[in-house]
């Protein structure tokens, strides 16, 4: 069954006084529990993409439909709410908010929620437990390496228990040990917790944990 449905997508940019053709007629179905690379050059629209099926930008024309909703005809608030339960966003660099505790960082897409403090709580221990992370909960992020770092964001990512899971670069600012240690978990959530993953990444270690990988260059999947 697909989750993820793109269909004749189009997205241009003005970039400066240059008009980028960010997407150009892109169609892609992503089936429920698989897991994506989306390779190509800087600047071929991969995040773009990624963006889109997040539901953070809009396509120009076409249509993207993820978990029987077409987000492009959501209204602000009403998509800030569909991406709050549907999507888990990982970053290339964290996006860590250094002031607040490994904990604090992971429970902040629950405070968006119905959920008591002791539910948050609870949600909040399972996603640092199952990235490892238990006995680093109090700390901030300058006390964590980079690979931890990332290990928090994913557990930000999944505390939701979303959907889908997109990642734009998770391994692109890590040590080659601390990818793998990435990836490994990567692997493991789409595995063993049966999450659909859409990936972008530069890195061919990280693309081989993928079950299928396409290449997007100059606006166009291949």
């Amino acid at each position: 069954m697909s989750i993820i449905s793109v269909r004749d997508v189009t997205k241009d940019y003005l970039l400066g006084k240059t008009h980028v053709h960010a997407l150009r007629g892109v169609t892609l179905t992503v089936d429920q529990g698989e897991f994506l690379s989306v390779a190509g050059p800087s600047g071929s629209g991969k995040t773009t993409l990624l963006n889109l099926i997040a539901g953070i930008d809009r396509p120009d024309t076409g249509s993207v439909v993820v978990n029987g909703t077409d987000i492009g005809t959501l209204n602000e608030s009403d998509l800030a709410r569909w991406r709050s339960h549907n999507v888990g966003f990982i970053f290339q660099f964290y996006n860590l908010l250094p002031v607040l505790t490994a904990f604090e960082n992971v429970e902040l897409p629950l405070l968006l929620t119905s959920l008591s403090k002791k539910e948050r709580r609870e949600h909040v221990e399972a996603s640092l437990k199952m990235v490892g992370l238990e006995d680093r909960m109090r700390h901030y992020p300058r006390q964590l390496s980079g690979g931890q770092e990332q290990r928090v964001a994913i557990a930000r990512a999944i505390v939701t228990d979303p959907t889908v899971l997109v990642a734009d670069e998770p391994t692109g600012d890590l040590d080659r040990v601390s990818a793998g240690e990435v990836m490994t978990l990567m692997d493991r959530l789409n595995k063993e917790f049966k999450k659909t993953v859409v990936m972008v990444t530069h890195d061919p270690r990280a693309a081989e944990k993928a079950h299928t990988v396409m290449q997007l260059d100059k606006g166009e999947l291949t």
